[in-house]
């Protein structure tokens, strides 16, 4: 038995099963390779789903930490606060969009910084109903959950959710559902279901992440910033995989030239290590009492040395360009291998930056999903040693994610092997 055979076995014995896991393991990493505990080598697609955007380990982002560790590792913001803190909230504060007066909270992971969102927008507005959609992931938690729209495996089996929560349809053009009709659903949907007046905040993704990357059209970004003027709701980006250069700017909601009355962030903000944050206007975030927002590891210090170090490396290496770089290079490669015989399973390739993916289906036609094709792509790329992630509310989308920081080599290198990969896997099919 290999050593990464015995860490699955002894990890199927010892972690809960709801956490689900892949064969890969890793012992060590390196920008957009990792090896694992047997000495393979594996090309990174994934990056931690969304999270090294500056690559594993990046040499000024592991400086950074290890000088705060010299100083100190933990003090909790709330008992002696500490100047990365404030200088990572005052970068924050320039660096998302909107010309107002703003403000920032650290919190620890992407669905806390949500859910501090909606406590800002409910404070502020005295409402409590929040719209969210289709395809959407907010974050594990009670009122994460809420927001999702998708059920299994994140809502499923466990029970009610917190009440007034609504779900309006996101744009999918690629299944039928135009920025029009997902606008005129949710007008409907505040002339039947819920009271405008009753609602505190509408979020939404830029990028739809685990609803299958479907960018949000700009002109659906903009109706909702009207609609949240005319009802003076809160509108909250998500900003959490999508954000942080990965699109080819620092921000998704860049791309439709609006700005959201609050950002949440996490993932590529911190480099590799846990950070999130809730960005928006000052009265807004302001609306809680004091001691209504944080936590005891909220904005650990370790972190925030990392993230303003991750801040400093995606301006001096142009990081935003390079994503926008890397999206041309996988979507050329794509395209090309959808208009092979071996790729005739692809539907359509779209995405923002380097936030690409690929959507499988049965029949271009009718567009059938097909979350088969799908999962033998995921698993012949693995054998191969490229690490990638499914995701879609059918399970039937490969996502690709590398470092902004990838080599041009290493990219050539996975794209091949997704290639292959795709041959295989349609080769496999075809036999059975």
């Amino acid at each position: 038995m290999s050593r990464s055979e015995d860490l699955v076995r002894r990890k199927d014995r010892a972690v809960a099963r709801g956490v689900a896991t892949r064969a890969v393991t890793v012992n060590r990493a390196r920008n957009a390779e990792l090896w694992d505990e047997d000495g393979r080598r594996f090309i990174d697609f994934a990056a931690g789903i969304a999270v090294n955007n500056t690559g594993h380990r990046h040499p000024k982002v592991m400086a950074a930490v290890a000088k705060q560790a010299e100083a100190f590792t933990h003090s909790c913001f709330h008992v002696a606060p500490y100047e990365g803190y404030v200088r990572l909230a005052e970068r924050l504060n320039a660096a998302t969009p909107g010309d107002f007066p703003k403000k920032t909270m650290l919190a620890t992971t992407g669905a806390e910084a949500v859910e501090n969102a909606v406590k800002m927008a409910r404070a502020f507005t005295g409402r409590s109903g929040i719209i969210a959609f289709s395809g959407a992931f907010h974050g594990r938690t009670l009122m994460g959950m809420a927001l999702c729209g998708k059920v299994a495996p994140y809502k499923k089996g466990f029970g009610a959710m917190p009440p007034e929560v609504h779900h309006a349809p996101f744009p999918h053009e690629f299944h039928g559902v135009t920025s029009e009709a997902a606008i005129d659903e949710l007008r409907r949907l505040l002339r039947s279901s819920i009271d405008p007046d009753r609602v505190a905040a509408m979020i939404v993704e830029p990028v739809q992440g685990e609803g299958g990357f479907y960018p949000a059209p700009a002109a659906f970004l903009q109706e909702l910033r009207r609609i949240a003027d005319e009802h003076r709701m809160v509108l909250i980006a998500d900003e959490v995989q999508a954000g942080i250069g990965r699109t080819g700017r620092l921000f998704a909601f860049e791309h439709a030239g609006v700005a959201a009355d609050l950002v949440c962030m996490a993932k590529g903000l911190g480099g590799g290590f846990p950070l999130s944050a809730v960005t928006g206007r000052a009265e807004i975030v302001d609306a809680p009492g004091v001691g209504g927002l944080g936590g005891t590891y909220a904005g650990n210090p370790m972190s925030v040395a990392a993230a303003n170090a991750v801040l400093d490396v995606i301006a001096e290496e142009d990081l935003c360009a390079r994503a926008a770089d890397i999206g041309r290079t996988i979507r050329e490669r794509l395209t090309g291998l959808a208009a092979t015989p071996e790729g005739s399973g692809i539907g359509e390739v779209r995405g923002q930056g380097a936030m690409v993916a690929f959507e499988l289906v049965s029949d271009r036609t009718t567009r059938t999903p097909d979350a088969s094709l799908c999962s033998a792509i995921v698993a012949e790329a693995e054998a191969r040693g490229l690490v990638l992630l499914a995701c879609g509310v059918y399970g039937n989308v490969v996502r690709l994610l590398p470092p902004l920081t990838i080599e041009a080599e290493v990219l050539d290198e996975g794209l091949g092997l997704i290639e292959a990969a795709v041959a295989a896997a349609a080769r496999q099919l075809q036999a059975a």
